[in-house]
């Protein structure tokens, strides 16, 4: 596949600690953009982890998502490998007004979550954080990702809980919500899911010790992961 200085910029290595988001957004960003034409072949595995500079196992990720989502498509044998899907998929014919949708919520969850986890840190009382451990462990004990995905619910509204202010309780509540519909386009890969709960438990330490200014930029780092994804696949 020939590259212009675009196409190249797709194939730049990836930052941690968000590697399989990011390369979600990237490959997502570059199919829609035309970048990476429908029915062109992805580099080979091992070339491909190599360039963006990750792990295979998260490239392995990160393709899975996209070959779920109807971007890309998996063919076996010795003229196989990943192809840009000659369609895309509904989500993209439709994509101005889902794009535009979720933007606005993802805007929204930013001012409703690092808010929360602001006043948070300046008012939570122990009841408060030790119900956001009990949320924590549940998560890590999930078997299933819908059992993990309603712990997650209920620790972010509980955040808000904690911050004592009924009105953001009712918007974190909203919020929730609107990003239940968008989190159900993407892949969760038990790798996201664990990374995300030890933000969440380390997000409880920092209201413990009343970092505020702390707990609003881990809060706001926790939440880039679902965005570069919903970038790459809307």
């Amino acid at each position: 596949m020939e590259r212009d200085a675009a196409l190249e910029a797709v194939f730049m290595p990836v930052r941690p600690p968000t590697t399989f988001e990011e390369t979600v957004e990237r490959l997502g960003t570059a199919i829609r953009l035309g970048l990476l034409p429908p029915g062109s072949r992805l580099p080979a595995e091992r070339e491909l982890a190599g360039e963006l500079r990750i792990s295979r196992s998260t490239l392995r990720q990160a393709l899975t998502t996209l070959v779920q989502s109807g971007h890309l498509t998996s063919v076996r044998g010795r003229s196989g490998g990943t192809f840009v899907a000659a369609r895309l998929p509904v989500t993209e014919v439709e994509g101005e007004p889902l794009r535009s949708e979720a933007l606005a919520v993802l805007d929204y969850r930013v001012a409703i979550e690092t808010g929360s986890a602001i006043l948070a840190a300046e008012r939570a009382g122990p009841d408060d954080l030790d119900r956001l451990d009990e949320l924590v462990e549940r998560m890590a004990a999930a078997a299933e990702f819908e059992e993990y995905s309603r712990a997650d619910i209920r620790f972010h509204i509980s955040v808000a809980e904690a911050s004592h202010s009924p009105r953001l309780v009712t918007a974190m509540t909203e919020v929730q919500g609107d990003m239940s519909r968008l989190i159900a386009l993407i892949a969760h890969p038990e790798v996201v899911l664990t990374r995300s709960n030890d933000q969440h438990r380390h997000l409880v330490e920092l209201l413990r010790r009343r970092e505020a200014a702390r707990a609003a930029a881990l809060i706001r780092e926790h939440i880039e992961g679902t965005e570069h994804i919903l970038a790459g696949l809307i």
